[in-house]
């Protein structure tokens, strides 16, 4: 599609991604800044007390209440993923700017290509993360998996693997990976919200192709 901008399909999910990620943005950055530490939990538990931060990360300090929503937060987290993938396409003749930030640009510009390029870059990473946050607030939303699986043997690995990637147990290296791109739904948070803030105060367009 040469000018998806103009879909009306497109629209809707841009509706959904603009909304959604405005109401999510403050859980979204506050997730993202928190899981980064404390993929060095056992590391920082020798020297500093993180269990709080552990907390705060897994229930918002508010016991089950606090899981609860942060598997609702998860949720939004996941739709925003995704519905950001279906509003990315810039159209044929911009994709490839989409895929990289132009650092010479003024700062709405590189606002813009921060948004678009890291969201592209980490979007499987952060599916996971969503994805994995609505299991571990609301396990029981998977035991149709057990019904699928009757030996639950690719069940139970499916799931322990999904742990795993959440935090990224595999290692030092994976460890590193984790916790630097942890920040990434940080970063897309105040660009998302810059961006909105941006739109409504001074009425600038939001179409990349005429974002300065």
């Amino acid at each position: 599609m040469k000018n998806p901008e103009k879909s009306d399909a497109r629209n809707a999910f841009f509706q959904i991604h603009y909304w959604m990620g405005m109401g999510a943005s403050m859980y979204v950055f506050i997730m993202s800044i928190s899981g980064s530490v404390i993929v060095y939990r056992n590391e920082l538990s020798k020297r500093f007390a993180v269990e709080w931060l552990v907390n705060l990360h897994e229930n918002l300090l508010f016991g089950t209440t606090g899981r609860a929503l942060n598997g609702v937060g998860a949720i939004c987290l996941t739709l925003v993923c995704l519905t950001g993938a279906v509003i990315w396409w810039p159209g044929i003749k911009h994709w490839r700017r989409s895929l990289a930030v132009n650092w010479k640009a003024r700062f709405p510009r590189i606002t813009w290509d921060l948004h678009s390029a890291l969201g592209f870059w980490c979007f499987v990473l952060i599916l996971i993360w969503g994805f994995s946050g609505i299991y571990f607030s609301f396990p029981h939303l998977f035991d149709f998996l057990f019904i699928l699986d009757p030996a639950d043997h690719f069940t139970d690995q499916g799931l322990s693997l999904l742990s795993e990637l959440h935090f990224g147990r595999f290692g030092w290296f994976s460890e590193a990976v984790w916790s630097s791109l942890g920040l990434a739904p940080a970063v897309l948070a105040f660009t998302g919200v810059f961006i909105c803030c941006r739109r409504v105060i001074f009425k600038k367009p939001t179409n990349p192709n005429t974002a300065s």
